[in-house]
């Protein structure tokens, strides 16, 4: 009881995700269909035949996403540039810095010091606005608790019993 609509289309599944697609068609070459290769006769024919697909679908695909593939490849030479220029950059760094050293020892390890010193002290500043919030958090912490506890006391069990009972009779 299939539809005439349903012949057109297939069921995918992709990795849990199922939708229809229309179905392909299984050989699009007009040469193909007219000289069909039996495999179990003609193995290197069918290798032969199976590697012609390939690259045409492999042709189709890359003129389909072409556009798509210069761009990322833009992209990639945009970041290895720039990585190249860094590293770049770092080996001009350290060869000044060797250069430096090889001339005045001393003048590359003030250097060295001066640059830990900085890293320690921002380090420092930071531990600190944390050790500032925690101090924060823990007020607020305080100051919430303090409040539940009050209108835990302030609750009419604690009151006489005479008091209890009119309230729970008021209510």
């Amino acid at each position: 009881m299939e539809r005439e609509d349903d012949e057109e289309w297939e069921l995918c599944n992709d990795d849990g995700f199922v939708f229809k697609r229309e179905k392909r068609s299984r050989i699009s070459d007009p040469e193909e269909t007219s000289n069909p290769v039996n495999p179990e006769l003609d193995p290197a024919a069918e290798e032969r035949n199976r590697r012609m697909r390939k690259k045409r679908t492999l042709a189709k695909l890359r003129s389909k996403y072409r556009s798509e593939i210069q761009q990322w490849e833009a992209l990639s030479n945009r970041f290895n540039a720039a990585l190249f220029r860094t590293t770049q950059g770092e080996e001009e760094r350290l060869n000044a810095d060797e250069a430096t050293s090889f001339h005045d020892g001393s003048s590359s390890a003030s250097v060295f010091i001066d640059e830990h010193l900085s890293m320690a002290e921002a380090q420092e500043v930071i531990i600190n606005d944390v050790s500032n919030l925690c101090e924060v958090a823990e007020s607020v912490t305080r100051v919430m608790e303090e409040e539940r506890k009050q209108s835990l006391f302030d609750l009419d069990v604690w009151s006489s019993p005479t008091n209890l009972m009119a309230s729970l009779c008021a209510d």
